[in-house]
């Protein structure tokens, strides 16, 4: 029988082998780790309760004075058979690459995610930033591939 010891480290030695393989080569990865830091900054300094207008602000502020390019309330058309049909407004995009869908509610929920990947599948972005500033801060990051679209 094996002690915990010898166990502990069989389990240790394999995390290590195996944690890098899931934790690199993310699309845009080091983009997406850069928004989620200034998305904790602009939590950290207003908190819970304002607008989601007043978040989007101060991220658009933080985001440029990082050196992002960033776009705000942008029109996404969307077609059916090469027939506009309508059109989504994306609250922020970053760098032409990520959308920032941002939520000011208790808490997220299933519609939110949805909302996000529409956003995705009528843009050549692939990923997407669902950020919501409620009681707890929280985040969830979709990947919608261009080659699926």
């Amino acid at each position: 029988m094996l002690n915990v010891f010898l166990l502990y480290k069989i389990r240790t030695r394999i995390t290590r082998i195996f944690k890098p393989l899931f934790m690199s080569n993310l699309l845009h990865e080091e983009l997406t780790k850069s928004i989620l830091k200034v998305f904790y900054d602009v939590y950290n300094e207003l908190g819970y309760g304002f607008l989601e207008r007043i978040y989007q602000n101060s991220l658009y502020y933080e985001l440029k004075s990082n050196g992002f390019k960033v776009e705000t309330q942008k029109r996404i058309k969307v077609y059916y058979k090469e027939i506009e049909v309508g059109e989504y407004i994306a609250d922020i995009i970053v760098n032409d690459f990520i959308i920032l869908e941002l939520k000011a509610q208790e808490y997220l929920i299933e519609a939110n995610e949805f909302q996000l990947i529409n956003y995705l599948k009528a843009t050549h972005c692939e990923v997407g930033l669902l950020l919501n500033f409620g009681k707890k801060p929280e985040f969830i990051r979709k990947v919608y591939q261009n080659f699926k679209k």
